[in-house]
């Protein structure tokens, strides 16, 4: 009798652990969830600036190609002294607007 009881008493304890190991699982299962689809997130938005940086170094090749061209072609105007231009740094993305200096 009192092995069987120490018996029940193992039972009832190993049941808890299976128990407990189940949530931990589960919790796993929904953790591991949330990290494949964060992780799958994170692919699209490297892909999408990867597609970004490609067409910005595209457009800088052409507008490089261009000002050489109209090098060649005609002398550049360089615009009045008192002239506002926009000039975006790589610190920030939005436009950032700029005064020339008169020399």
């Amino acid at each position: 009798v009192e092995k069987n009881l120490k018996l029940e008493e193992k039972i009832t304890m190993l049941q808890q652990q299976n128990e407990e190991l189940r949530a931990r699982i589960e919790q796993n299962t929904v953790i591991t969830r949330q990290l494949s689809e964060e992780n799958a997130n994170l692919q699209e938005y490297v892909e999408k600036e990867v597609e970004e940086k490609k067409k910005l170094s595209r457009t800088n090749e052409e507008l490089l190609w261009k000002l050489q061209e109209g090098d060649a072609v005609s002398p550049v105007k360089l615009p009045p002294a008192s002239s506002t231009f926009y000039h975006c740094s790589s610190e920030n993305s939005s436009p950032a607007k700029v005064r020339t200096l008169r020399r």
